[in-house]
């Protein structure tokens, strides 16, 4: 349905982009930062290069926020390391780790752009994680709340919006991939444990937040990717809700209504789970009521019915760039992945399909009308520069214009939404790609072969998008 061809964004939505420390910064042993397990993580996933220099962001902020203030940016959403505001089990704050997030935050604000800063974007310590064996150990929970009081005490005067903890979802449905998970023979079990201490640490950032933050709002980041029923077979639906509650809306029921819902509880009960939900939790969790929905999704999936007595796959990420490399999950009686032959797919075998954007805005205004900002959203692709030196990258223009198309269809649907800030601003290293899957509006002259001069050079959709910005969206295309 279309009440008229172009969408109106209100007068103060938020135009930006986005960022994480570890995958941008680089100057990972720099003015007091210890290691991060990201850290060792990225090392481990060779041939591509670790996070050491990314982009070079810590030295070259400046030239990213004029850049940024060049294209008519309102927001920047960013995310701050904890192992350069505590880099070590002293208890005290690491003031150079301070110090550049404040000269990064006035450089925004003198520009006029609202930071949007998550506090934990995967980065946790080495020293965290040998104390208090990463997720797993309840210490990590005051030691979490120390950091996020820092934060909010250093920057809060400036930063109003606070996202708590990024993608928990992802964190527990990809323990393996994201470094969370310790002991894959029993995370099954496992991860519900881990899963209730991340609960917990989000629970307390949002207290703090509203104790320390004058009028300050947060919330969380889920990674939203809809699930489509296969067809209109029933228990093809049924197995789209079942896998939805297990990748998404588990996590976001528990945020929005500060209680496990009743899907959760059958399972665990059907599978014997212990969560080790002690007394005082809930109250603790009754206390963090959130402001809004930071809003992660690039894709949406297919499911359909899984039979009991079908034989059970892990899913298989594909890690190459090559099409067709996806495994599909296959969980018995519960859903079943499949192919969605109505979109086309990226390199990665992720499903370009704006209309999931206009869905999922209205399902989650449906459920817990709440606000919501775009914290990613993004086209990832091989690149090079050039002969001409400039990156055409026409697809992602088309892929982010009919994104936003879709955006302002919500907003116009009743979806409360007030910003929206794509992943990325420059290229950065991908979580399971490196330099060589680049998301960026801006090209960072660098691979994962040599480290080149990183000069920063506007692709074509970074001047595509400084219009759409100025024009506040008039400028979208209707999508074909």
């Amino acid at each position: 349905m279309h009440f008229k061809d172009q969408p109106t964004f209100p007068d103060n939505f938020l135009w930006g982009a986005s960022s994480a420390a570890w995958q941008v910064e680089g100057a990972v042993a720099e003015d007091g930062r210890s290691t991060a397990i990201i850290d060792l993580n990225s090392k481990k996933k060779k041939p591509y290069t670790d996070n050491s220099i990314a982009a070079d962001h810590y030295h070259k902020y400046k030239e990213d926020v004029q850049l940024m203030a060049d294209a008519g940016f309102t927001s920047y959403r960013f995310s701050i390391a904890w192992p350069r505001i505590y880099p070590d089990n002293s208890g005290v704050q690491n003031q150079l780790g301070i110090d550049f997030y404040n000269q990064l935050i006035d450089e925004l604000v003198a520009h006029g752009i609202t930071p949007i800063v998550t506090l934990y974007h995967y980065d946790m310590p080495v020293w965290v994680d040998e104390e208090f064996n990463g997720w797993y150990d309840r210490g990590i929970i005051d030691a979490f709340d120390q950091y996020v009081r820092t934060c909010f005490n250093a920057f809060g005067d400036r930063v109003k919006y606070w996202l708590a903890i990024n993608e928990q979802n992802m964190q527990i449905v990809y323990g393996d991939w994201l470094g969370v998970c310790k002991y894959p023979e029993t995370w099954f079990e496992d991860k519900w444990r881990v899963n209730h201490i991340m609960n917990l640490c989000h629970a307390k950032a949002v207290i703090a937040c509203h104790e320390l933050v004058e009028d300050g709002k947060i919330g969380p980041v889920p990674g939203m990717v809809p699930f489509y029923p296969e067809s209109a077979k029933p228990e093809d639906q049924i197995a789209a809700m079942n896998a939805e509650e297990l990748t998404e809306k588990i996590w976001n029921d528990f945020n929005a209504n500060r209680e496990y819902n009743g899907f959760i509880k059958r399972y665990w009960k059907e599978h014997d789970i212990d969560p080790d939900i002690r007394p005082g939790d809930m109250e603790l969790v009754a206390q963090a009521k959130i402001d809004f929905f930071g809003i992660n999704c690039y894709r949406s999936n297919v499911a359909k019915e899984s039979p009991v007595d079908s034989q059970r796959q892990e899913i298989g990420l594909n890690k190459s760039g090559k099409k067709g490399e996806f495994v599909y999950p296959n969980y018995p009686g519960i859903f079943a992945q499949t192919v969605n032959r109505f979109v086309e797919t990226t390199d990665w075998d992720w499903e370009i399909d704006p209309v999931a954007m206009r869905y999922l805005l209205r399902y989650m205004e449906d459920h817990y009308h709440l606000p919501m900002v775009i914290t990613e959203n993004g086209y990832g692709a091989h690149e090079t520069l050039g002969e001409d030196g400039k990156v055409h990258d026409q697809e992602r223009i088309a892929f982010l214009n009919d994104q936003i198309y879709q955006v302002g269809l919500a907003i116009e649907d009743g979806a409360k939404v007030f910003g929206y800030n794509p992943w990325s601003f420059t290229d950065l290293l991908s979580t399971g790609n490196g330099m060589a899957k680049r998301y960026g509006l801006v090209y960072i002259n660098t691979t994962d072969e040599a480290l080149l001069d990183l000069r920063r050079i506007p692709k074509d959709s970074y001047y595509w998008y400084k219009e759409v910005i100025h024009s506040n969206g008039q400028s979208l295309k209707r999508p074909e």
